[in-house]
């Protein structure tokens, strides 16, 4: 579990695509070298990169390695990404940690596309045309995780969209400081949101 407040900036090292079926390993996806700060890794350990929950399976110098399966491969960008790119990461949340953000499973419920980014007073707003499922748990100043922030519901302009308003804090420790129109990320809905949105169709 997760809190969707960022820790550090990483940035993709080595990409390579796995063998699938029929190749002597039969492990398909790909296996990504993530640079990042972090101090005491443990392989097999949590870390939500842009909010997507991998696991360490080496620790390497100055990063660590994770393999994403062709499950995460279809529902996120990771697939996408380039040597250097930058990505915003957390580590798991401990039991005696403070709660800054709100609970974050890591489970990316799809893409995003931002719509319009401009700046309005000193506040970046982002409109953001999100999957369906994750409008249906969306409510004004709720919560939603994007490329694994924790940010409030700025707004509904549209049954489609979500706005988030980006603070100078924000802007300065994440990626998210650098979105433009047309730019994908990930999101994933407020679980809380979902579990009542269950709740709900149970009872009909």
């Amino acid at each position: 579990m997760f809190t969707g407040i960022v820790t550090a900036i990483g940035r993709i090292g080595t990409v390579s695509r796995n063998g699938g079926r029929g190749t002597r390993d039969g492990v398909a996806g790909l296996t990504m070298t993530i640079r990042a700060p972090y101090k005491g890794l443990k392989k097999g350990e949590s870390i939500a990169v842009n909010g997507a929950c991998l696991t360490v399976e080496r620790v390497v110098p100055g990063g660590f390695t994770v393999h994403v399966i062709e499950t995460t491969e279809g529902r996120t960008l990771l697939g996408e990404y380039a040597r250097g790119r930058r990505v915003n990461l957390e580590r798991a949340v401990r039991a005696l940690d403070r709660l800054g953000g709100h609970i974050v499973q890591g489970h990316v419920d799809g893409v995003a596309v931002v719509e319009r980014a401009e700046a309005r007073a000193d506040a970046w707003l982002v409109d953001l045309r999100v999957p369906a499922a994750v409008r249906e748990v969306s409510i004004l100043h709720g919560s939603i995780t994007v490329d694994g922030v924790s940010m409030t519901i700025n707004g509904l302009p549209a049954p489609e969209l979500v706005q988030i308003s980006l603070i100078p804090f924000t802007r300065a420790h994440t990626t998210l400081g650098g979105l433009q129109t047309g730019d994908r990320v990930h999101v994933e809905g407020d679980v809380l949101g979902k579990y009542v949105r269950q709740l709900c169709r149970s009872e009909t």
